[in-house]
């Protein structure tokens, strides 16, 4: 109910890990992420995790995927009697005003921006070069970023950087890390 106060669109729940065992289900995602493409709004705990590399994994053109993240919001959900595993609140929990940032960050709502050229996307190379992948310290640098710009604490390396395009130009990145550092 949430997410139609802020789109208009065609909602699919998952069911949680039920995707893993409705093939219909996974087909018809298939089907409108080539028509008209995809964005997976999942929790930002392991198991929004699992349910959204699933998702990702089944789908023949990932160009068609944005991804929505909400930000690690510890608590627990009103209608829950208990806080959940990793104590975070999911997206049922978490405020409008805090699903339509996430859904701006992400690039969905608001002022549509031109595609970026070649030498403005964030590459794996400039996580290497930043010390956010392929190091010893990369994990807990790239822990403290996420933190720092409100994003899940379980993003990996592979997939903080779709997020950094679609946040940033490669110089607006490089110049948040000379901030960061």
């Amino acid at each position: 109910m949430r997410l139609q106060e802020l789109i208009d669109g065609t909602i699919i729940e998952t069911g949680g890990f039920g995707i893993f065992t409705n093939p219909e289900k996974l087909e018809l995602l298939r089907q409108l992420a080539q028509k008209n493409g995809l964005i997976i709004l999942t929790d930002s705990d392991r198991a929004g995790f699992r349910i959204r590399n699933y998702i990702r994994s089944a789908m023949p053109d990932v160009s068609k995927l944005i991804n929505v993240y909400i930000p690690d919001v510890f608590g627990k959900e009103r209608r829950k009697t208990l806080p959940s595993r990793e104590g975070k609140l999911g997206v049922e929990g978490i405020s409008v005003e805090l699903l339509r940032k996430a859904f701006e960050k992400a690039g969905v709502m608001g002022d549509s921006k031109p595609a970026k050229s070649a030498d403005e996307l964030i590459t794996k190379a400039d996580l290497y070069l930043l010390g956010l992948s392929g190091t010893d310290e990369a994990a807990v640098k790239r822990s403290a970023l996420l933190k720092k710009l409100s994003l899940p604490s379980r993003l990996t390396a592979k997939g903080l950087l779709p997020v950094l395009n679609s946040l940033y130009t490669r110089e607006e990145f490089y110049q948040l890390m000379e901030q960061f550092q």
